[in-house]
């Protein structure tokens, strides 16, 4: 089953259970790095702002950078030109990190992680259901993850668990409560399965987009009867039980299949550094430099070599 993201309890009226959540669904999506061919490096990625770019807001202090007048030469600054290396990149160290967003009038509003910190709601211990709703009623388009709900073993919740599933099983509903999972408030569905319970996150009604503009103009059509009996039939002739492992990820599998066709990548050369080898090379850029300039100095005028 995985490690449990939550350890809590259901409240049930007057009924309290412990429980476990874990996640219900495993992507399997098969996710790539990155490498430069050129070099066979990983890419990586870094938190960095340009010397190009426009300030956004004003600055707490004058940014230190290398591009800095108090620290170039006087005279025309270099600009890279089209073709050229990209414009310098700083790094941004993770203090100096603050969140913006832009408001509906256009202002830009910053907040700290402190500042973040001091409203975060506190983790729940409890999810408390606060009513119950037939399972129909909800649209699909409500369910955001789903999760595995089961009792903590040797906590005495294996009964109230069971009672409350059975329970929920026989009205055919399903019970809405709320929680903070981590750091963020969630709406719940509690809703029981064949054998365990579920836990559905919800989402909020004003996350929901209404699609009525999408149908715009179509109660102006006209649909014979015909033509919905006609349907009618053609779904009939289609209908058959819900069978999840006749749906396969095809691409997925002929992807898998590619990869373990094609030949591993060559590993990269080990190149040993060691100190003797430091000092041999600095050695020979040494060697190289006196005899270039003994060189230069035995062209030079006899007056200039004597001073």
């Amino acid at each position: 089953m995985g490690q449990a993201v939550w350890t809590g309890s259901i409240s049930f009226g007057l009924v309290n259970i412990p429980v476990r959540l874990y996640p219900a669904t495993e992507p399997k999506d098969v996710r790539f790095h990155l490498y430069d061919r050129r070099t066979g490096k990983r890419v990586r990625y870094e938190r960095v702002t340009r010397t190009e770019d426009a300030a956004t807001f004003e600055p707490e202090a004058a940014p230190l950078v290398a591009d800095d007048a108090t620290s170039r030469p006087p005279g025309p600054v270099a600009r890279p030109v089209s073709g050229g290396p990209p414009p310098a990149a700083r790094p941004v160290e993770a203090a100096d990190v603050v969140r913006g967003v832009e408001l509906p009038s256009g202002d830009l509003v910053t907040v700290s992680e402190p500042e973040l910190v001091s409203i975060a709601p506190e983790r729940s211990r409890t999810i408390a259901i606060e009513e119950f709703v037939h399972l129909a009623e909800i649209d699909p388009v409500f369910y955001e993850k789903s999760y595995h709900v089961g009792p903590v073993r040797g906590a005495g919740a294996e009964k109230p668990y069971l009672l409350l599933l059975r329970a929920m099983q026989a009205a055919g509903m399903v019970g809405i409560g709320r929680f903070v999972l981590r750091t963020k408030p969630h709406l719940v569905a509690i809703r029981p399965l064949e054998q365990a319970l579920a836990l559905e996150t919800l989402f909020f009604a004003d996350e929901v987009r209404s699609p009525e503009q999408l149908t715009a103009g179509l109660s102006d059509l006209a649909v014979s009867e015909r033509e919905v009996k006609t349907a009618q039939r053609l779904i009939a002739a289609l209908a058959t039980a819900w069978s999840p492992s006749r749906h396969a990820d095809a691409y997925r599998e002929e992807l898998l299949g590619l990869l373990k066709a094609k030949p591993p990548a060559a590993p990269a050369t080990a190149v040993e550094t060691t100190g003797d080898a430091a000092i041999g090379d600095l050695m020979a850029v040494l060697r190289a430099s006196v005899e270039a300039a003994t060189r230069g100095a035995a062209k030079r005028p006899a007056s200039k070599r004597a001073g």
